[in-house]
């Protein structure tokens, strides 16, 4: 696949404001997607996941969640190093969980799909609002599209809310491409795998896309009120 460099995407620094994580862009201090969507849960996804802590308690939870941590990083890493061309003879040799699956979501997910890249691991600002960092914007069967690659311990279905969550969190990166550099993205995808290799694939377009990024950003307003009243 080509990377197309038509794109200028800005550098950043993160950091932690107010006890959540932000990043600087262009002189603005802004709030990352993902903290925007984790601090506008719905009551019954924050009561979901107290329940699971309990379950299987805080020590376990917390390992669990580094572990997952960890390995979707790695993950993510040897995913942007196949897609740029940065797999060293060094990181071909390698034999691991993470490179394994990130093999499973380019065999499955790219190679028959993406031709294009513009870039992998970018930071993405919509001003005044928030900032995140994509995973890849790309085309996606003729279709420019923001993809997002996820570890997860076991399948999901679509309807889960966390899914939900996921493609909230492609929208806000959509509009914020489409805000600074004029674009019209119209498409996300969500490439999965488990740590037993199985590949899943959620893809979200048309109205179904356009009510998503409504509700996307009606988060980012709940955000901006939970803070103005503390």
């Amino acid at each position: 696949m080509k990377l197309n460099t038509k794109f200028q995407y800005p550098p950043s620094m993160r950091s932690i404001y107010n006890g959540s994580r932000h990043y600087e862009v262009g002189g603005e201090k802004l709030p990352s997607v993902t903290t925007i969507l984790s601090l506008t849960k719905s009551q019954k996804d924050k009561d979901a996941l107290n329940r699971w802590k309990k379950d299987v308690g805080l020590a376990n939870a917390t390992a669990i969640a580094k572990s997952s941590s960890d390995r979707g990083t790695s993950m993510h890493s040897y995913v942007e190093a196949i897609l740029l061309g940065r797999m060293n003879g060094e990181l071909i040799e390698e034999v691991n969980l993470p490179k394994k699956m990130a093999e499973t979501i380019v065999t499955n997910g790219i190679n028959d799909h993406v031709d294009e890249i513009y870039g992998c691991e970018v930071v993405l600002h919509y001003p005044n609002l928030y900032a995140g960092t994509a995973d890849a914007i790309s085309n996606f069967d003729s279709k420019m599209a923001v993809l997002d690659f996820k570890q997860s311990n076991k399948p999901k279905q679509r309807e889960w809310s966390s899914v939900n969550e996921y493609f909230l969190q492609l929208c806000l990166y959509s509009m914020a491409h489409d805000k600074v550099y004029g674009t019209n993205i119209k498409t996300g995808v969500i490439l999965m795998c488990t740590p037993n290799l199985l590949f899943q694939k959620f893809e979200i377009e048309g109205q179904e896309f356009e009510n998503l990024k409504g509700e996307a950003m009606r988060r980012v307003d709940a955000y901006y009120e939970l803070k103005n009243n503390s």
